[in-house]
């Protein structure tokens, strides 16, 4: 069976090529007696050039030997100019050598903060209200600022929380109003915890002043999880309108959540996480968005519902778990390849995004865990009627700047977020005794033929 990341962005020799970089990253030695050797390469010429100088003729020795050095550095340019494609670290004195556009794209800001754990993707593509943003990016640069190592920057990470703190306070009515009036309650709730609460923003910012990381990082993550919280009451349903020749197909106007049962049939069994009984079946959580991918998230649903995934085959291949190819065809949608670019208000159809060129997708691929939808086997602008697959994201297989070679390629529709363990365990072979959208089926809007 071909896998479904068969069309890579970059062709199979690039990919090998680039898979190797971290053998050029690990080899500082080499790369300094490179440039040393091109240091003596430099002097010796220049001796040469004064040896000419000199009123006597020039000798056949130094003739030869100008050649030798303009043959040896044209091959040198080669392996520094390989080399600096391949690792972001820079050969400090030969920069003429970079290769600046592609360094330019690769290594953008917008790359360089792409989520990378599929809790931030999807707090990210939630359409809320521009204040509950603003808090969210204020608190969410803590995160980084917490990874330096040794002496934090408490000053900034305070800085953070009181302009947070203070949009949160003076913006109220505007926050609260746009949870509808159904949620208001519970929206009042979550407000009072966000400021006050006992992981709310007041009780970051003291132990930010106290100092204490660790107590910080929890705090931070509650506070987050809040936020996430009052974004989803903001926005209930989609943000956009859907083009009226896809409303044939089932959506999801929010978000839902499937539990896989996993089994394995050959008598052994999952390893613990914690302290606890190995057993033959696993339960993994997947968190399916429909705010970023409607159709492909709604057929999903459907499918889940339509119990087609129920006692299907996984396989295991090139950095994915593939569902069967074959098992729910007749009751899945071929939807169109979708794909909602970072900072685009809309989703993409029929087209894949172009990474060379910056284009990044709010779902990325590159993050473990992510579910994306295999290309149709008939054409790649149309996903699988069913078969999807858990990518498990490696960043010594990715290319420059950490992104997938396939990144921007499939319609990404969600993220693991429980059981993640148990997705390095599955074999090919193994099964999903049982799928089901344990939350969500009342966002699942089907087409009328299947009401």
């Amino acid at each position: 069976m071909a896998s479904p990341l068969s069309s890579s962005i970059f062709s199979p020799n690039f990919t090998h090529l680039f898979q190797n970089k971290a053998f050029f990253r690990n080899h500082l030695p080499l790369r300094s007696s490179i440039y040393a050797t091109l240091t003596r390469i430099a002097s010796k010429k220049n001796a040469s050039m004064e040896l000419t100088k000199r009123p006597t003729a020039p000798s056949i020795l130094s003739t030869h030997l100008e050649s030798t050095v303009k043959q040896f550095q044209s091959l040198m340019a080669v392996i520094i100019i390989f080399t600096e494609i391949a690792s972001p670290i820079p050969l400090y004195g030969l920069q003429d050598l970079s290769i600046s556009p592609a360094e330019a794209v690769l290594y953008s800001p917008e790359t360089k903060t792409l989520p990378r754990t599929g809790e931030l993707a999807l707090r990210r593509a939630i359409p809320a209200n521009t204040n509950m943003k603003t808090i969210q990016d204020s608190l969410e640069d803590i995160s980084y600022l917490l990874r330096i190592p040794q002496r934090k920057p408490f000053g900034t990470m305070e800085g953070n929380v009181k302009k947070a703190l203070k949009i949160a306070t003076d913006e109220k009515a505007s926050i609260l109003a746009s949870i509808p009036a159904e949620l208001k309650e519970e929206g009042s709730v979550l407000y009072t915890s966000l400021v006050d609460g006992k992981g709310g923003l007041q009780k970051l910012l003291q132990y930010i002043k106290d100092k204490d990381p660790d107590k910080v990082s929890a705090c931070l993550a509650s506070t987050l999880d809040t936020i996430a919280q009052l974004e989803l009451l903001q926005a209930p349903g989609l943000s956009f309108l859907l083009p009226q020749q896809y409303l044939k197909y089932p959506r999801l106007t929010g978000r839902g959540i499937v539990e896989f049962t996993v089994e394995k049939v050959d008598g052994s069994a999952f390893s613990p996480e914690s302290a606890g009984e190995a057993k033959s079946t696993a339960k993994i959580q997947v968190v399916i968005d429909g705010f970023s991918a409607p159709l492909t998230a709604g057929n999903f649903a459907k499918l889940v519902v339509d119990g087609a995934y129920d006692g299907m085959k996984l396989t295991c291949a090139n950095q994915a778990i593939l569902s069967d190819s074959e098992v729910g065809k007749t009751t899945g949608y071929s939807v169109p390849l979708e794909i909602k670019p970072a900072g685009q208000f809309e989703p993409l159809y029929r087209t894949t995004l172009s990474i060379q060129d910056g284009e990044l997708p709010v779902l990325p691929l590159s993050v473990y865990g992510a579910v994306a939808m295999a290309h149709s086997d008939v054409s790649d602008e149309n996903s699988s009627p069913s078969q999807f697959f858990f990518y498990l994201y490696d960043k010594r297989n990715s290319g420059l700047g950490g992104l997938s070679f396939d990144e921007g390629q499939f319609s990404v529709f969600g993220y693991t977020t429980v059981g993640r363990d148990i997705l390095p365990q599955i074999k090919t072979g193994d099964i999903i005794r049982s799928a089901k959208l344990v939350e969500g089926q009342d966002r699942l809007v089907l087409p009328p033929q299947d009401n």
